[in-house]
């Protein structure tokens, strides 16, 4: 058996290395490692609790409003404040609108430039996709931007900038929406959806939205003819490629549940590994024994701590390895449309499982379903009603904020005493998914993954990035 390591990787957010073990061809293991510490958790001990609002959203530069939002609902799980409907329903267009533009900056700028790899040339396709998408010199990047920024154009009149904003708070949002503002929102939604219609899908939201399992997404792709919308050409490479045959993992999917009420979120909550079962926060245990922090016994975040040790035997990551009751699960956007019950995202998973081809397409259908929800988000503005409400924080408390970035669950722990941060852990979704063994030798998601693919130069080369990129990952998040 031989390794070889993979990394630093390209087109990923931070630092990703990537150890595999080959035996006969085939991988047999792999090791996956975040090599660079960053320590945000240290950095909010002893700070007033509200600047965690102020230097949370710093742990990342692209899901920066997922951490505000997490760190708001923890804040407001602590002081008990309740944000008014308008303060819910912006928060959801903010925290959406940046998921969508990282799902359109992963499919056109992260994931689809692999495929116009020379290694490709020998496709059918791979004239066509290369001409599109090759990094830097392909037509679409400029138009996904564009799109991106019309789009990001919501964040501006909702948040006042991105990222980073401190528009998010425990109570709502401070910024209030005029009634000649929900026009200049709609429109930004109505430019969005255009590009989307015209471009990525060649169709109608609602109809991409609406297919119903994989025969009838086949059925989809099939009637289109060639050129008809970049989901298209993706669907066409990974029918050649097959690749809903790499990079299955647990096939267990947990979702925090996302936008709505929080106790009756729009997209559900809840654990699904071929059953819908409940979630339940507290079997979280996050695990160091392969992590490069002092030895502790599996902890829940509300007790845990994040303690550099970076001598440690046996250690080949910063990340911890969340556990969900012992049990490894997979966070993301598919995660979401499966636990929701979307009978394309379930029927996907019964026939291959979480894979190359579910994951991208989970994110697909998930552009498709939540534009439409946010055209009648803002129809329910109300201007002239409260945005934001207030209350005192205690000097003694403790809450807890799960919402779904983009890349899956983030959830936020926060105790407070003597009126300043007592203890602060961060789970977000890349630490899920990109996990090292625990204590009892059970590889993380992609960990798992990965095991199984051929290996060597050309498309076998390629295909391992195909796995890396299909769960998205944001490595800063990861080591926070």
């Amino acid at each position: 058996m031989r390794r070889i390591t993979i990394g630093p990787f390209n087109r990923v957010e931070g630092d990703l290395e990537v150890a595999l073990d080959i035996e006969a061809g085939v991988v047999r293991s792999a090791q996956v490692s975040s090599p660079l510490f960053r320590g945000f958790e240290q950095i909010l001990l002893g700070k007033a609790p509200l600047d965690a609002l102020a230097i949370v959203p710093r742990v990342c530069g692209i899901c920066s409003v997922a951490q505000s939002a997490a760190a708001a609902r923890a804040l407001a799980a602590a002081s008990g404040v309740r944000s008014p409907e308008n303060g819910r329903l912006a928060t959801d267009l903010v925290r959406a609108a940046e998921n969508l533009a990282d799902h359109l900056t992963h499919f056109y700028l992260f994931f689809m430039p692999d495929f116009a790899r020379p290694a490709y040339a020998r496709r059918r396709w791979h004239a066509a996709v290369e001409a599109r998408f090759q990094a830097t010199r392909g037509t679409a990047a400029a138009e996904a931007l564009s799109a991106r920024g019309q789009l990001l154009e919501l964040m501006g009149l909702l948040a006042g900038k991105w990222p980073h904003t401190l528009a998010l708070q425990p109570g709502g949002t401070s910024r209030s929406v005029q009634r000649q503002e929900k026009i200049q929102l709609t429109m930004a939604l109505r430019g969005f959806r255009a590009f989307l219609e015209r471009t990525l899908f060649g169709a109608a939201l609602e109809e991409f939205a609406a297919l119903d399992g994989v025969a009838a997404l086949e059925a989809w792709r099939e009637a289109r003819p060639t050129g008809a919308g970049d989901a298209r050409a993706f669907l066409e490479a990974a029918a050649d490629l097959d690749l809903e045959r790499f990079g299955r993992a647990s096939d267990a999917f947990l979702s925090a549940g996302a936008y709505g009420p929080e106790e009756a979120p729009w997209l559900a909550r809840g654990v699904f590994d071929g059953a819908l079962r409940h979630f339940d926060e507290a079997a979280i245990r996050e695990d160091v024994s392969h992590a490069w922090l002092v030895n502790d016994a599996p902890r829940h975040p509300a007790q845990g701590a994040t303690r550099p040790d970076p001598d440690k035997a046996g250690a080949y990551t910063w990340c911890k390895a969340p556990r969900l009751a012992g049990r490894v699960v997979e966070v993301g956007a598919l995660a979401r449309q499966v636990v929701d019950g979307h009978p394309l995202a379930r029927d996907l998973v019964a026939r291959s499982g979480g894979n190359v081809l579910s994951r991208v397409v989970g994110r697909l259908l998930e552009v498709a379903r939540v534009v439409p929800e946010m055209e009648r988000w803002v129809d329910a503005l109300a201007p002239g009603e409260p945005f934001c409400a207030t209350d005192e924080l205690p000097d003694e408390a403790s809450g807890v904020g799960l919402v779904e970035a983009a890349r899956g669950t983030l959830g936020h722990w926060l105790e407070v005493r003597g009126g300043v941060i007592h203890g602060y852990q961060i789970v977000a979704p890349t630490t899920w998914n990109f996990s090292p063994r625990d204590a009892e030798g059970r590889p993380g998601p992609l960990e798992q993954a990965l095991v199984g693919l051929p290996s060597g130069d050309g498309e076998a080369a390629v295909l391992v990035q195909h796995v890396v990129r299909s769960f998205d990952p944001c490595m800063v998040c990861t080591v926070h």
